[in-house]
């Protein structure tokens, strides 16, 4: 039985703190860590990490997963998404948890810990393409003979609403933030936590240098096709942001920074030897962008990151 709509999908405070009464039967508040500056060799306030990597199936996709699949009607046909693998694997836990038929379209690049977990959550898998733009494609074709409810990754109100819930508890674990840096992929996560601060909190973009959409959107004006490479290419790089996602990052994210692939395993690395936390590419490349110092907080300047992405197969960061 679908539960009754909330009021308007508007992505604001309003409409994340109803999403979040709705969802929060199904998902978990993740907990935050603070860690001391000098234990990354970093000058500094105390680091807040909002370990979302936590939360069902690994990333904060389920947030809004659930929002989707709890305010819109499923046909007969189930749901469809596609993704590099964690939305992918949120929509298919979704889908089993509420009894829902869930269809996933994945690029091959895809890991295949995010495979398996979408095979485990009993969804059907289609790998389509080498890159997440062409699951997307073969996605929106499949929903348009199937029928199938399409649940975007990221340009969707329900998908934001969703990950805005993220902002919703960090900003009651820790109030006192100045800052906060979130790795972008297509932009529903940034989107949803920016509109919660709205600009209160100020919301830092961080992108691989090899995939830097949103940098290339905020140039341009416009949604345009970007590189999609590097090694955080199956949870980072759509290749193109969405028109929602861009006009909010424009009014309420400060800005974007770009990072290495090294500086990216560089913060896997530090992660696990710093605080035993396994990250994937992804879930590590915001904390990449303060370790390697592409975002250089001011005095006293207090910052919160925010790790989601722990679906690796194997973990060797002992160099």
């Amino acid at each position: 039985m679908t539960s009754p709509p909330i009021d308007r999908p508007i992505v604001d405070r309003v409409g994340i703190a109803a999403t979040e009464r709705l969802i929060r039967p199904y998902i978990r508040q993740t907990p935050i860590i603070r860690i001391e500056a000098g234990d990354l060799g970093l000058a500094g306030e105390p680091l807040a990490l909002k370990l979302e990597f936590l939360q069902h199936t690994g990333s904060f996709k389920p947030r809004g997963a659930f929002a989707n699949l709890l305010t819109r009607d499923a046909p007969e046909a189930g749901v469809v998404a596609a993704s590099g693998g964690n939305h992918g694997a949120a929509v298919a836990y979704a889908a089993m948890r509420l009894g829902r038929k869930a269809t996933i379209f994945l690029p091959s690049i895809a890991s295949p810990a995010k495979t398996q977990r979408i095979r485990d959550y009993g969804a059907e898998l289609v790998i389509a393409g080498q890159h997440i733009a062409d699951a997307i494609a073969a996605c929106a074709d499949w929903a348009a003979t199937s029928h199938a409810l399409p649940v975007h990754p990221f340009d969707q109100e329900e998908t934001m609403l969703g990950q805005g819930t993220v902002a919703l508890e960090l900003a009651d674990q820790a109030p006192d933030l100045d800052t906060v840096l979130v790795a972008i992929g297509g932009g529903g996560q940034i989107g949803g936590i920016a509109s919660w601060y709205a600009g209160t909190v100020r919301v830092v973009g961080v992108e691989p240098e090899a995939a830097p959409t949103l940098t290339s959107a905020l140039a341009a004006g416009r949604p345009v096709d970007a590189a999609a490479g590097g090694i955080a290419a199956d949870s980072l790089a759509p290749r193109r942001t969405g028109a929602q996602n861009l006009a909010i990052a424009q009014r309420h994210v400060e800005r974007v920074v770009l990072v290495a692939d090294t500086a990216i395993r560089d913060a896997q690395a530090a992660l696990w030897q710093t605080l035993r936390l396994v990250a994937e590419p992804g879930g590590a490349a915001a904390f990449a962008a303060l370790l390697s110092g592409r975002y250089q907080p001011a005095p006293g300047e207090r910052v919160g990151i925010v790790i989601s992405g722990g679906n690796t197969v194997a973990v060797d960061f002992a160099r």
